[in-house]
């Protein structure tokens, strides 16, 4: 399987001022498996240190911060020299705070080791006070399967090639073979271990099974890591997304959660899920202006969940339904489509919110920040190409380009991008 970030990894080990790299993410999206490969393929030989229950590690670094002290446990731990060309990789380091606290004395004063951190619940433990070597450390976030990941892990390398070629007029001659895929990525999602099973056996059930793994794991670490007085708000507050998304005006509305629920019951909830990795929020936009961030309506978001096969999974959503196109979909398909386009705006790392008038009567799905300009996205499900929202929009504001993201063909015009939600992973190229 191969995944697109491994590029940053080797971009990251050949900077001449390269600090210790933490990698975010949730639980089972390949974190592991990825520092794995890297070290594998980048280095002659590699450390692994996984902090969960390994009480003699975590004595090594609770014993003060003395680097060549530190190295010297590791290579006994190993059972050999650490040099330049090891890579060192530290898993679940948030079970270890004085771990992450390291990670600066290595930064000062020995910058020459490679390092690489992982943490499922990296986020939760710094709320929970856990100090941070601030400024002495890189990030990279990273997320379940890419549709273009999805193509490769299936054998479809020539549709992935194409994508990122922009090569429409081909990608329209195999329209329908492209949308059964994407169906199937709607349906499987890109969970490693799902995208992996179902590459081997295409068996649409087993995906579901390891899905419900997946979630129940998910639900499992609500009650084993979180403070109990806010287990029951984040279990409301999770299983709440999928209704939130049927909703015409996306916007999440507390209330849908449970009746009479307020902002501030449910605030450490979904800061935990947000922390874990677990939710995409996406904030209102009041004005196209750059930066967006600074138009950012912090009172107004909609919240997207990490993956579409595990928000399919969370519904029941039948593969004969999906695949079929059958009408008793209708109602959702449009949810499945707007998370599948935030996962992928994700995965390449576009700045995403969204806007919506003074009295609620239009709404642009998605506003990316190109760093240039302020790029508005329609989302259609189908080949529906009628988008009164957009329309306002334009009107409105006047954007050099727009984007609308549809099952329809490729075209351009008078600056709007019509993109087939197929190849909508060559966004960044256009």
């Amino acid at each position: 399987m191969y995944r697109t970030t491994i590029q940053d990894l080797y971009r990251w080990k050949q900077k001449a001022d390269r600090k210790p790299l933490i990698i975010r993410g949730a639980r089972q999206v390949g974190k592991t498996w990825l520092m794995k490969t890297f070290g594998a393929e980048a280095y002659k030989s590699t450390v692994y240190i996984n902090f969960d229950n390994n009480n003699s590690i975590k004595q090594l670094f609770t014993g003060g911060f003395d680097i060549r002290r530190i190295i010297m446990g590791l290579e006994l731990h190993a059972g050999f020299n650490i040099t330049k060309n090891t890579l060192l990789i530290f898993d679940e380091v948030q079970e270890t705070p004085e771990a992450l606290t390291a990670l600066k004395y290595f930064n000062e004063e020995a910058p020459e080791y490679h390092i690489i951190c992982a943490g499922s619940l990296l986020g939760v433990a710094l709320h929970g006070g856990t100090s941070f070597p601030v400024g002495k450390v890189e990030f990279l976030d990273m997320y379940p399967l890419s549709f273009i990941e999805f193509l490769q892990a299936m054998g479809r390398e020539k549709f992935a090639e194409l994508i990122m070629a922009c090569d429409f007029a081909m990608l329209s001659a195999f329209r329908e073979v492209l949308i059964d895929l994407l169906k199937q990525y709607y349906y499987i999602g890109g969970m490693p271990e799902v995208v992996s099973d179902f590459s081997q056996g295409r068996d649409f059930n087993r995906a579901r099974e390891i899905q419900e793994r997946i979630l129940i794991a998910y639900e499992q670490d609500f009650s084993k890591h979180a403070p109990l007085e806010i287990v029951p708000r984040i279990r409301l507050l999770w299983n709440s997304i999928p209704a939130q998304l049927t909703k015409e005006n996306k916007k999440f509305i507390y209330g849908v959660i449970k009746e009479g629920a307020r902002a501030k019951e449910y605030e450490l909830a979904l800061m935990w899920l947000a922390d874990c990795g677990l939710v995409h929020k996406i904030h209102r936009a009041t004005a196209p202006r750059l930066p967006l961030k600074a138009y950012e309506d912090v009172k107004a978001f909609k919240l997207f969940m990490l993956d579409v096969g595990l928000l399919s999974c969370m519904v029941r959503l039948r593969q004969n339904i999906l695949l079929d196109g059958n009408d008793l979909f209708r109602e959702f398909k449009g949810a499945l489509t707007e998370q599948f386009v935030l996962q992928q705006l994700a995965t390449l790392k576009i700045p995403t919110y969204y806007w919506t008038n003074d009295r609620n009567s239009a709404e642009i799905d998605f506003l990316m920040d190109t760093g240039d300009t302020a790029v508005p996205m329609e989302v259609k499900a189908e080949t529906n190409l009628q988008a009164k929202s957009l329309r306002v929009f334009r009107q409105k504001f006047n954007p050099k380009t727009a984007v609308r993201a549809s099952m329809a063909d490729y075209s351009v015009v008078e600056g709007l991008v019509n993109l087939p939600l197929y190849a909508l992973n060559s966004i960044s190229d256009l």
